[in-house]
């Protein structure tokens, strides 16, 4: 027999030995990922896994930055309660402890999933807290400037946990995400935080940062609206700039709509440093990794306006001619994907009323030879918002999308803002709104000139109405108030005689509440354009 050489025999032996040690190894690695978690608990496996077991989620995981719809079991409508459990709360007014209450909850929303048996499916618990109270604000005494505040908002005893079925059956009562009503529902506090920061954003104007300007409470950043029945995500910049890719949403209006736009540049510069492409008639935001133009421009009362003689109205007066659509935006109309439009507060600024030609009334003037007018500035800006939209719906080159921003409702109490009109001390949402007559009027002309408009407005036409006054009425603490400027030796408290400072209670402190209308303007785009992607 001839011998193998030893050059061969020690390849082969080679070969032999490594082919045993891999097997060996192979064997030891899938030994430990059976024996080792039963050895050592889940917590190594979930290490394996990349998995961090010790971290609540931030908020509920949603496909594509959607809408979480809470979904109620078909009992859960009737009366029935036994799906509904409740944990008393040690204290009887909040949980032992904020921190360990809202500890990764950025929505008021725990999601976690239970086991499936044989006898129930997989369901999921939805843990819905109440309106946790802010944190005290401390004013050097040692006690809390919020404890005993007539505005405070009512915090839950408890926190209930409702058992929800994963997986619905067809006749469960689904609520589709796309109509899920955003616009009622209620604030919950959220201990996350703003998505940005007076330092974080180079857009604020000086007039909205609060911070910057010295305010010394800061609670007003961390609330957050939850809509019954459904959940809105905290804005997502990257989805937003995808959505948006190729695409541009322009602001039309006055000083508010400029408040929004910049609000919505703070967030995006989170992720994006955009390019300065304006010149005098707009503003105009590149964001390059997505080709997404943000334009402003302004408006004051999205109708045609002239300073030009007129019959007898005086040339200092403003003449507002109620049924021709503003050309310094219409003329770009064609070229934007999204408006926003913003209006309604000029109209209690001194304006003489044109339509059809005629001299139909005036705000701050009117000659009494002229007889009794025959429109008022309240029923003027239903006209306005009627004209306008109707010109954007009818337009032939414009198809995109024209959402109307209802009217921001100011916080001036007492008095308007030039006869004593106050926020002053206003420091959390609260429960219940002081109703103001010129802001509830204001928002049923608008309403009602917008459902004109959608009637008379062409097949295909997309016109939507983004209802947020309401829910604004209950954050009087989201304005600047006296905290307007960063002037150390500004006025912040009443006098001796109880007037208050100067201030702004129209406007929004940025950050603040205003966020809150894009995130709500992403889920309405969302509901556009994701689909048609």
């Amino acid at each position: 027999m001839t011998m193998s050489s030893p050059k061969h025999f020690s390849a082969r032996s080679i070969f032999n030995i490594t082919a045993s040690v891999g097997g060996l190894a192979l064997f030891l690695i899938i030994a430990s990922l059976v024996l080792v978690p039963s050895l050592l608990g889940s917590a190594f496996h979930d290490y394996l896994l990349g998995v961090d077991r010790y971290r609540m989620p931030d908020s509920v995981s949603l496909v594509n930055s959607q809408t979480e719809v809470l979904l109620l079991p078909p009992n859960a409508q009737d009366g029935h309660n036994d799906t509904v459990t409740r944990e008393s709360s040690p204290d009887p007014d909040v949980p032992s402890s904020l921190a360990d209450a809202t500890k990764g909850v950025t929505d008021g929303t725990m999601v976690t999933k239970s086991e499936s048996t044989s006898e129930a499916p997989n369901l999921t618990m939805v843990i819905q807290f109440g309106d946790l109270p802010s944190p005290a604000i401390s004013n050097g005494s040692g006690k809390s400037d919020l404890g005993n505040s007539d505005d405070d908002l009512a915090s839950s005893n408890d926190i209930s946990a409702v058992v929800l079925p994963s997986s619905q059956p067809a006749d469960s009562r689904l609520v589709d995400s796309r109509s899920c009503d955003l616009y009622s529902g209620k604030w919950i506090y959220d201990p996350a935080g703003p998505l940005y920061t007076n330092n974080t954003c180079p857009m604020i104007t000086q007039m909205q940062n609060c911070q910057g300007n010295g305010r010394p409470d800061k609670d007003y950043e961390n609330w957050r609206w939850k809509p019954e029945r459904c959940n809105l995500p905290r804005f997502d910049a990257r989805k937003f700039l995808e959505l948006m890719r190729g695409k541009t949403l322009a602001f039309v209006g006055d000083s508010v709509a400029r408040n929004q736009m910049e609000s919505m540049l703070c967030i995006l510069w989170q992720v994006e440093a955009p390019k300065n492409r304006g010149n005098r008639r707009m503003q105009r935001w590149y964001f390059r990794s997505t080709s997404t133009t943000i334009i402003r421009i302004w408006s004051s009362w999205l109708v045609h306006k002239t300073s030009e003689t007129f019959q007898s109205v005086p040339d200092s007066v403003v003449k507002v001619h109620l049924d021709l659509p503003d050309e310094d935006f219409m003329e770009y109309l064609p070229k934007f994907d999204v408006v926003v439009l913003s209006s309604g507060h000029w109209f209690a600024k001194q304006s003489a009323y044109i339509l059809n030609g005629t001299l139909v009334g005036g705000q701050l003037w009117w000659p009494k030879k002229a007889g009794k007018m025959q429109i008022n500035n309240i029923e003027a800006f239903g006209v306005s918002v009627e004209s306008c939209l109707t010109a954007i719906a009818s337009h032939p080159n414009f198809t995109g999308l024209a959402i109307v921003r209802s009217y921001s409702p100011d916080h001036y109490e007492g008095g308007a803002w030039n006869t004593g009109g106050s926020c002053t001390g206003k420091v959390r949402p609260v429960s219940t709104v002081v109703r103001n007559g010129f802001t509830d009027v204001m928002h049923e002309k608008q309403v009602s000139g917008f459902e004109r408009a959608v009637k008379r407005a062409r097949a295909g036409s997309k016109l939507r109405l983004m209802d947020i006054t309401e829910p604004f009425g209950y954050r009087p603490d989201g304005h600047p108030g006296p905290y307007r400027s960063p002037d150390p030796k500004k006025i912040t408290k009443r006098g001796p005689n109880g007037e208050p400072p100067p201030q702004d209670c129209l406007h929004w402190c940025m950050p603040g509440p205003i966020d809150t209308w894009n995130e709500i303007l992403l889920e309405v785009i969302r509901r556009e354009f994701e689909d048609k992607q």
